[in-house]
């Protein structure tokens, strides 16, 4: 199975989360890689977390987002990091975490997440206006779509199913 790299970066560039995934294919909603059970990920240079279950991942080509999805137990169901575009090249994938997060719970409630820290960056990084903007509609649109709009309510399931 291709292994592919995601790296996520802080807007000073500096290395915050990466892992190694397989990838699991492409559809209208972008590109899905996988994760199985026992899987490595890292922030930074901080201590490897081993995953406990499964998940996968979605990168939406030209979206201002990506989008986790754990399989069960887990209480976080879907975690969306609000991102600058995902950039493709080899078998990298590389964005940059804008902060700002949506969660659904597995019992459908959905929150954000780091809007301090959004606040925060926005001063330390000097974030750009069009960054901000295009940061909070995307937000403000996964609030919603997280609840109500494909990939977010089946299409997800059959990735899950393949890196399980």
């Amino acid at each position: 199975m291709r292994s592919v790299r995601v790296v996520y970066r802080k807007y000073d560039e500096k290395l915050h989360w990466h892992q190694w995934c397989h990838w699991l294919g492409e559809d209208q909603y972008g590109v899905w890689l996988g994760a199985p059970t026992n899987s490595v990920s890292q922030r930074g240079s901080e201590l490897k977390v081993t995953q406990t279950q499964p998940h996968v991942q979605l990168f939406p080509r030209d979206q201002w987002f990506t989008a986790i999805f754990n399989d069960e137990p887990r209480s976080t169901e879907i975690y969306c990091d609000v991102t600058t575009p995902v950039e493709f090249k080899d078998d990298v994938v590389t964005m940059i975490d804008l902060d700002l997060d949506v969660i659904r719970k597995r019992d459908g409630t959905v929150l954000v997440d780091d809007e301090d820290e959004f606040a925060e960056h926005q001063v330390k990084y000097g974030y750009p206006a069009d960054v901000i903007a295009k940061a909070q509609e995307t937000c403000d649109w996964l609030v919603t779509a997280v609840a109500t709009e494909e990939p977010f309510l089946t299409v997800y399931k059959t990735y899950l199913d393949k890196i399980r």
